[in-house]
């Protein structure tokens, strides 16, 4: 007799999912795990779930590839707004164009200068929390975790406090867009929203070609620099990985914050021991990390024809990643549907892996630490209230409203 886990993976479509899956998709991927870690979807696509296979693909660029103009051609169409951000920004390409950007972006989030971020960082969070205390309800989202990296991001680029307000909704339009279906709203809103963006950066960047920061903490100026002639970007190149620089930033952070808050007040025991052992704040990050991925698939095409699990993919097949069931693989972690911060080794894949591995996975860690640890320092007995929103996304996991209690 089958069970209702059995069931889960039989038709799945992840461009059509089923219902309850965007809210909580963790009991179909044990399911997809258990009986068709590789499977292909109904458009020719495949997606692919285990672990092994995960960490494999990423760190092999010769057979997979991270371009997506064949993908996003049809999806965006060409030459349009959307089209052109996720074609020239640094995660959707691959050598000669990540290399140039990846080096000026690294060069810009050494460990010096995150560090010297960690004081506006704490000031930024006390600040929030400050907001917090004494009102009777709040929402950890939108009044906490995702003023956080917008502000980060915002003094990355150097960009004016008084003109950040668009960024927050600019950035989850286009994030938006890359979900596996779409409605024709949701698709020009993304495309609206990369025309103001670009707007907005051509006046940014001509002032700051004008009167240019400091390299050193000022990544506009470091990107407008570039690191010799071969890595000088183009304007459009500039100007969209601009954009990939907030979109990167803001809603996977928003979302480890987010979800962490979220865990710990379902899960008290885990809460009581950190705060009975603080030291545990970078085992539990990374246990957030694993746990509720805040980004939950990623992409590769093949170059060549592949065989995997007795199917044949041909070259040029859209692979989805599922980094969310990768991260709740039995192959790779002893009891992987328990929350337990004090796991080691936790080799997730929360941040992809190989020359793709997220650039700036140091600042969202640091970001994560020292937000969770001054919200459980300052309000130990938070209580998260009934009326969660999910975030509403496939690709992304998080919330869009988390009421609750400051304590």
């Amino acid at each position: 007799m089958k069970t209702e886990l059995d069931v889960r993976w039989q038709g799945f479509d992840l461009a059509n999912p089923p219902d309850g899956f965007i809210e909580n998709p963790f009991p179909f991927y044990d399911a997809l795990l258990a009986h068709a870690p590789v499977l292909q979807q109904p458009d020719g696509s495949v997606l692919l779930c285990r672990h092994v296979d995960l960490d494999r693909i990423y760190r092999d660029t010769t057979l997979y590839s991270s371009d997506k103009k064949a993908a996003f051609g049809p999806k965006f169409g060409v030459g349009s707004p959307l089209f052109e951000h996720h074609t020239t920004s640094l995660v959707f390409n691959d050598p000669p164009l990540h290399t140039r950007v990846r080096k000026i972006m690294t060069s810009a989030l050494t460990p010096r200068a995150i560090a010297r971020m960690e004081p506006g960082l704490i000031d930024t969070i006390d600040h929030l929390l400050d907001a917090l205390a004494g009102r009777d309800q709040v929402d950890l989202i939108t009044d906490f975790a995702s003023s956080i990296p917008i502000q980060i991001i915002g003094n990355l680029l150097d960009i004016p406090i008084e003109e950040r307000g668009p960024l927050r909704d600019w950035s989850l339009a286009i994030l938006g867009a890359l979900e596996p279906s779409l409605s024709e709203a949701q698709l020009e809103r993304g495309h609206t929203a990369v025309r103001e963006f670009k707007v907005y950066l051509q006046d940014l960047i001509a002032r700051r070609r004008a009167h240019p920061g400091d390299p050193e903490t000022d990544v506009l100026t470091r990107l407008i620099r570039g690191e010799g002639v071969d890595a000088q970007l183009s304007e459009i190149e500039l100007m969209q990985n601009c954009i990939f620089i907030l979109n990167a930033g803001h809603e996977t952070t928003t979302n480890l914050i987010g979800n962490g808050l979220a865990l710990l007040n379902d899960f008290p025991d885990s809460r009581a021991l950190l705060l009975q052992d603080p030291a545990l704040i970078n085992p539990a990050v990374e246990e957030i990390l694993r746990f509720r991925s805040p980004n939950q698939f990623g992409n590769r095409e093949t170059t060549a024809e592949i065989q995997m699990d007795g199917l044949t993919i041909p070259a040029g097949t859209n692979l989805h990643l599922c980094m969310g069931a990768a991260n709740r693989d039995p192959s790779e972690f002893v009891d992987p549907t328990r929350f337990d911060i004090t796991r080691k080794p936790n080799r997730h894949l929360a941040f992809a892996g190989g020359p793709h591995v997220c650039v700036g996975l140091t600042l969202a860690r640091l970001e994560g630490r020292i937000a969770l640890s001054r919200l459980l320092s300052r309000f130990p007995n938070y209580t998260c209230l009934a009326g969660r929103e999910s975030g509403g996304r496939i690709r992304f996991h998080g919330y869009a409203s988390l009421p609750a209690r400051m304590m």
